[in-house]
């Protein structure tokens, strides 16, 4: 490739800086005093992919390969722009031209294995009523699985022809594969948004990995990857579950406070009498304390800064979580109720042990999935 302009690399780097309008000022300027210069109708193109100005972009590429068909970057660049519009199947012979051009490049080969693993399962599902079965992939993705192997051995520090490897293998349910190829995007970009949250997740969802952990992973990688969405409701299902959890402690202090009342007949057993002493009344709420400090208070002052704040802004975003805690603060209510009033008959505190109970202990399991 021939050496860019002073105006063109200028404008390159307006690019990297998101400053698109700019960067085509520049590039426009540069082109109106040479409009054969084809690097600068190449950036000019860049530019206005990150513009979201695909229509544009295709002009730019298409003056660029009319001045020089087989130049790489003018290739390249045009396949995106051709994604971009809609128009992914022509980007095919595009690609391929392209490693016809230059066979030691792997990007192309990466990019030319993308398109033709997406190109075999739609021409496929087209065929066959839109179905594609599992026993199929495999067949229709090893095109497409050596192009990748070819990127990887040409471009071995490319997270590009990683990640497109991780889309192969992923499809064709070879999680070995697949995770052995996010550590390998992470050894070699541990920023990598999209292999950070897949491999976050795993851990999140490792079998024995408690709420609060799972929320402290999630944090942690937000931390690298702040825009990553899939970590973020991934950290909103971690902090529901220990949302969840309080409902949890609200109905153990029922359960303690139904037991000092007996208000569920044993039989066998004579019920102690009623009231309860001022004492035991009093004593009631030791272990009600307890429980609520070591289960809740604690534990929310354990958890990181970044967990406790989406605690509060998911009550604040999300119907489900305020249910829960409105939930909890009606068992707690119906508990103090039946703890604290000197009863001196047991039908009243068992509907308020019942009331307080079953519309809790119904949806405990309902809601399960309603984080998001």
């Amino acid at each position: 490739m021939s050496t860019l302009h002073p105006t063109v690399e200028r404008a390159d780097a307006l690019i990297d800086l998101k400053q698109y309008d700019d960067a085509e000022a520049l590039l426009s300027q540069r082109l109106a005093e040479d409009p054969d210069d084809i690097r600068a109708w190449v950036k000019l193109a860049r530019c206005l992919l990150g513009a979201k100005r695909p229509s544009k972009a295709l002009e730019a590429t298409d003056q660029a390969l009319k001045l020089a068909p087989e130049d790489l970057g003018a290739l390249i660049m045009h396949s995106h722009a051709l994604r971009a519009g809609g128009r992914f199947l022509e980007t095919e012979p595009v690609l391929r031209e392209a490693v016809r051009l230059a066979p030691h490049y792997g990007y192309g080969y990466a990019l030319l294995a993308d398109v033709v693993w997406r190109r075999s399962l739609v021409r496929h599902g087209q065929a066959n009523g839109g179905q594609i079965h599992a026993h199929e992939m495999s067949g229709l993705l090893q095109e497409a699985a050596d192009l990748s192997k070819e990127a990887l051995r040409l471009a071995p520090e490319d997270t590009d022809a990683y990640e497109i490897a991780w889309q192969i293998a992923d499809l064709a349910g070879n999680k070995t594969v697949a995770d052995q190829l996010d550590h390998a995007i992470l050894r070699l970009d541990p920023t990598h948004p999209s292999a950070l949250a897949r491999q976050t997740e795993r851990a999140a969802n490792t079998p024995g990995i408690k709420a609060a952990q799972a929320a402290t992973l999630y944090v942690d990688a937000l931390a690298t990857a702040p825009e990553q969405m899939s970590l973020h409701r991934g950290l909103d299902d971690a902090s529901y579950r220990l949302l969840r959890g309080i409902r949890w402690l609200a109905l153990l202090c029922l359960a303690l406070t139904a037991a000092m009342l007996d208000l569920v007949a044993t039989e066998g057993e004579v019920p102690r009498e009623l009231p309860v002493s001022l004492g035991q009344r009093l004593w009631a709420l030791i272990p009600m304390s307890a429980i609520w400090l070591l289960g809740a208070l604690l534990r929310y002052r354990r958890l990181r800064t970044g967990v406790q704040m989406n605690l509060r802004s998911l009550i604040r975003r999300r119907k489900w979580p305020r249910i829960v805690l409105a939930q909890a603060g009606w068992a707690m209510l119906c508990a103090l109720l039946i703890s604290q009033v000197p009863w001196t008959e047991r039908p009243t505190p068992q509907v308020l042990f019942w009331v307080g109970l079953l519309p809790t202990l119904a949806t405990v399991w309902f809601d399960r999935k309603k984080a998001r």
